[in-house]
């Protein structure tokens, strides 16, 4: 009998092994909460204040000027700029020399106005070198190797640590060094008004995890916070803001602060939107904090949308699909029901899912209307054409047409930012990260009409600095956004766009000349209309009495502005930082924060990060 059932038992398990339910068949069984890929499935922490913060502390900015409407264009096509000077609360016109003329196209000239650019480029990537713990720059850079001379900036992917069991990647940019201004004058760069860096950061300081020193992007961090900028008062786009201080973190330098405010625009008289949302259904997107937050970020947006505005919804995964054609806020409730009916599922197939997103979103194309693709997703595309290249040349010939593209990212693990972040740089767009349905109720309500509606794009910005009065110059960020000099005026160069009532923050660390009362030097705007081709330039002079006499005799909001600087600077490891600390950063913060939880926040972040190291990457 014994050997009988032994026998009966050992048939038994054979059976079972064959069809593969036994336990032992190779396949660990997951843990309860796991993901299809292995990462925790706990839903994400909300982070912010799901209201509007106070109003930012401290005294009125200490220069404002107002833009005025460039010259019409000179004979020959160029744009002859109109400079001001501040003085009070108002520009006044003065007598200034233009600048001179864009260089001449041939091969020679280009060469010749270029070389600074060249040396400026070289010495960023050393310092970045320098300042990231072994990450090489450009291909086949040795450590502690100056970069090669390639015809872009050297850069490369910094991918997260193995150990943490995720597939991350981030770009490094290098870091913009000091520059003679007896070499080279001027800086030039597009604007910014992403704040993905920055929320990136706050969630993975708050959850304890590794935070990616190229993660950090401190125009970002910079840009997240409100500043108490003044804005135009006549029919201009914009109005431009300048002061400075001694640095209270690097001797014999100073801090200047540049900020642009955007014209607000109220619900009620913001254009028609006409949206196509291209949501991410991959098997990759099945975590809490992916789909299921990217739906209620998605309510969030559609019950704060105007009845003229349209919906259409297009999801992708290994194949697209059309879930609703363009739909009137009239039907709102079939748009929540189509939202609610989205699963994950499948593998990620981004530019198909992006061709028909732009299908749609050209049906309601109009002069007196917002036609815009939103993207939500974690970056992460894996079938079909997704070379990085391709799919961005593909939104570049549709921003061509009039269709814009914003991308909202979600999740962590495999998470793509520079995919993300360049998707939206193409398309003429924002981009945005969500860790939290108070995050998302501060993009698609509290911010709406500036991520809805474009009042400037291709918007650049160039400082030239007065040799006489500043010594050298560094641009604190923007790496990514560095334009060529000579291509300031080329308006066929794209650069950034601005929202309604979005706001604009450039960080510059200046050497002075000692006993020199000039001017510091000149800020140049120039900008298109939303739906224009030929941009307006207004100039502004930076003078001397502008600057602050000592740190503490700035504005609240400049000494707030100066530390998130400062913050950010040493998590990303700037060799410039090298001899700052948190704990400065968090006392210069904590005195400027006032009443405003959003920059509490950055205090008791700037604590937890002083207590834990930061992955050198």
């Amino acid at each position: 009998m014994r050997r009988h059932l032994a026998k009966t038992l050992w048939i038994f398990c054979a059976g079972m092994l064959a069809a593969g339910g036994c336990a032992g068949n190779g396949e660990a069984p997951r843990q309860n909460g796991s993901t299809p890929d292995g990462h925790s499935a706990a839903a994400s922490e909300d982070h912010g204040s799901d209201g509007v913060p106070a109003a930012a502390q401290g005294a009125p900015p200490t220069a404002t000027a107002e833009m005025r409407p460039s010259a019409q264009p000179a004979e020959g096509g160029e744009t002859v700029a109109e400079e001001h000077e501040f003085s009070g609360d108002v520009a006044v016109p003065v007598e200034a020399e233009p600048p001179a003329p864009p260089p001449a196209a041939d091969e020679a000239s280009r060469v010749g106005s270029r070389r600074d650019r060249k040396a400026k480029v070289r010495s960023r990537a050393a310092v970045s070198s320098g300042a990231l713990g072994g990450v090489a720059h450009g291909r086949g850079a040795a450590l502690g190797a100056p970069a090669p001379r390639p015809a872009r900036k050297p850069m490369v992917i910094v991918k997260a640590d193995p150990r943490d069991s995720n597939t991350e990647d981030y770009r490094n940019h290098g870091v913009n060094p000091m520059v003679s201004t007896a070499e080279d004058k001027l800086s030039t760069f597009a604007v910014d008004v992403d704040t993905a860096s920055y929320v990136i950061a706050r969630r993975k300081l708050n959850e304890n995890g590794s935070l990616p020193r190229s993660a950090v992007r401190v125009e970002e961090f910079v840009n997240y916070f409100r500043y108490d900028y003044a804005g135009p008062s006549n029919d201009q786009p914009f109005a431009v803001h300048m002061d400075a201080a001694p640095s209270p973190f690097t001797t014999e330098r100073h801090i200047v602060r540049i900020g642009v405010q955007a014209k607000k625009v109220a619900r009620s008289e913001r254009k028609p939107a006409h949206l196509t949302f291209l949501v991410d259904v991959s098997g990759s997107m099945g975590a809490p904090d992916k789909l299921p937050l990217a739906k209620r970020a998605l309510r969030v947006l559609v019950n704060n949308l105007n009845d003229s505005d349209t919906v259409a919804l297009v999801t992708y995964a290994g194949n697209t699909r059309l879930v609703l054609p363009p739909t009137g806020l009239g039907n709102r409730g079939r748009i929540m029901a189509a939202i609610e009916g989205l699963d994950a599922g499948g593998s990620t197939a981004m530019a198909s899912g992006i061709e028909l997103a732009y299908q749609q979103a050209a049906k309601n194309l109009g002069p007196n209307s917002e036609s815009r693709v939103i993207v939500l997703s974690d970056g992460d595309a894996n079938v079909g054409a997704t070379s990085h290249d391709t799919i961005l040349k593909r939104i570049a010939g549709k921003v061509k047409e009039g269709v814009t593209l914003s991308t909202i990212g979600f999740g962590m693990g495999n998470y793509k930012d520079h995919m993300m972040e360049q998707l939206a740089n193409k398309g003429n767009g924002n981009y945005y990260y969500i860790d939290g349905v108070s995050q998302a109720k501060r993009v698609f309500q509290e911010q709406l009409g500036g991520t809805l509606e474009v009042v400037a794009k291709d918007v650049k910005i160039q400082v030239e600095w007065n040799p006489d009065a500043v010594k050298r110059y560094r641009l604190v960020g923007y790496e990514n956004r560095d334009v060529a000099d000579r291509d300031f005026r080329n308006d066929k160069v794209d650069a950034g766009e601005i929202g309604a009532g979005h706001t604009v923050t450039a960080m510059y660390e200046v050497e002075l000349v000692k006993g020199n009362r000039e001017e510091l030097g000149t800020v140049r705007l120039r900008a298109k209309k939303p739906r224009g081709t030929k941009a307006a330039e207004t100039a502004y002079l930076l003078p001397r009495n502008r600057i602050n006499p000592t740190f503490a005799a700035a504005s609240s909001d400049f000494r707030f502005a100066s530390a998130v600087m400062a913050g950010a600077e040493i998590l990303r490891g700037s060799a410039h930082a090298k001899d700052w600390s948190l704990g400065q950063v968090v006392r210069i913060a904590t005195a400027a924060a006032g009443d405003d939880r959003d920059r509490e926040e950055f205090v008791g972040l700037m604590k937890r990060a002083s207590r834990r190291p930061v992955a050198a990457r």
